[in-house]
């Protein structure tokens, strides 16, 4: 594997080569722009909230498909349950990620016919935020749909994996609008990570 020149060590990014971001808001890279996991102990505890959302679509008929009992457990309880294992598991899964012990993991499902669409809510009170764990309980939770599905479907899909509220920690509250940007404070911006 070749080093970046200038990166000692290997395994950086050059910064320069990022023109469309400012290297300085990319909070998991250090000033060689090295990967690292961001240092949060100067930083006071807080409540930690995020909602991650996703939709498994199929051609199949889901309510049918999903009401099927398995081995004595429902086929969308397994899935909420993997959705939450899933999230106690974020650090282990994304490089980065803070190892933090959740206060809160809830799923919820909407099964239709073609579509399941999935929330997930993650809270903690910590230094870090739970964006990240939000987004895997919704994934792992998606995914176990999709193994469910995929014998009698295999186009199956997991689509629109998406962050919709944060709060907590010193960038507060951040909401995407139904229109699919983003806004904190009621202007168009772009959410940074509060790790």
């Amino acid at each position: 594997m070749s080093t970046p020149s200038g990166h000692p060590g290997g395994g950086g990014l050059d910064p320069a080569t990022l023109t469309h971001l400012d290297p300085a808001t990319l909070t998991h890279l250090d000033e060689q722009g090295r990967a690292h996991m961001v240092d949060v102990t100067a930083k006071p505890l807080s409540k930690r909230v995020a909602v991650a959302k996703c939709s498994v679509v199929t051609t199949a008929d889901a309510t049918r498909v999903l009401g099927e009992v398995q081995d004595g457990l429902d086929l969308v309880q397994g899935a909420r349950f993997a959705g939450i294992q899933g999230a106690k598991q974020t650090a282990a899964l994304i490089p980065l990620c803070h190892p933090i012990r959740l206060d809160r993991v809830a799923l919820d499902l909407t099964v239709d016919v073609h579509r399941i669409e999935i929330s997930a809510v993650t809270e903690i009170v910590e230094r870090t935020g739970v964006e990240m764990e939000a987004l895997t309980a919704c994934a792992i939770c998606a995914l176990t749909l999709v193994k469910a599905l995929i014998k009698v479907d295999p186009e199956a899909s997991i689509e629109h994996l998406t962050l919709w509220h944060k709060s907590g920690g010193r960038s507060g509250t951040w909401e995407r609008s139904r229109k699919g940007g983003m806004t904190r404070g009621g202007t168009e911006n772009v959410a940074g990570a509060d790790d």
